[in-house]
């Protein structure tokens, strides 16, 4: 390990609070996010440090976003600026074109949750949209994030067929502003 690559636990305490800051709070820190989510990484490092945040460096922070298992975060082509890629509770445009959703998507939650999802749908509650896998194994691991693991089927044919947009962020989740309970299924 160099002096530039922190060791797991570190890296799992800078990407939770590049999460916190980048998608929920970042005037926990003073921090200026464009209309896409977008924060100048000079900016982002100077005002973690004069928070008393912690010591970030323009190499800890690509080690992160590079390992992150969830790709989580992108950095600009110009490697000035990073933003996460999705999941904010902020208003943020990402600047995604609609897609084509694969014939069956999937969602990860835990199962006290059912009643009011058969009821309500998959609703955003405090995010911008819901987040759906093309993989089974990947809903699974977020449903078990929050208690006993149930992976809803969503039929994203026939909600595409029906006029719903979906989105596709950079690090592969799929994304919609609601999924209404007749197009899923457990």
């Amino acid at each position: 390990m160099t002096m530039h690559q922190p060791g797991a636990k570190h890296t799992k305490r800078i990407s939770k609070f590049l999460s916190l800051v980048l998608r929920h709070r970042p005037e926990k820190i003073n921090l200026n996010l464009d209309s896409a989510g977008w924060a100048d990484i000079d900016e982002l490092i100077a005002k973690a440090k004069s928070h008393g945040t912690l010591e970030l460096t323009p190499e800890t922070i690509a080690h992160v976003v590079a390992t992150n298992d969830k790709q989580r975060f992108s950095i600009s082509q110009d490697g000035s600026r990073i933003r996460a890629n999705q999941g904010h509770s902020i208003d943020i445009e990402l600047g995604l074109e609609p897609q084509v959703p694969p014939a069956v998507l999937y969602h990860g939650t835990a199962s006290r949750f059912l009643k009011s999802i058969d009821s309500q749908g998959l609703t955003k509650r405090s995010r911008q949209h819901v987040h759906l896998s093309a993989e089974v194994g990947t809903a699974t691991t977020v449903g078990s994030r929050h208690g006993v693991p149930v992976v809803l089927t969503v039929d994203a044919h026939a909600m595409h067929a029906d006029g719903h947009e979906f989105f596709r962020s950079d690090n592969g989740v799929w994304i919609t502003d609601h999924v209404p309970p007749r197009y899923f299924s457990w």
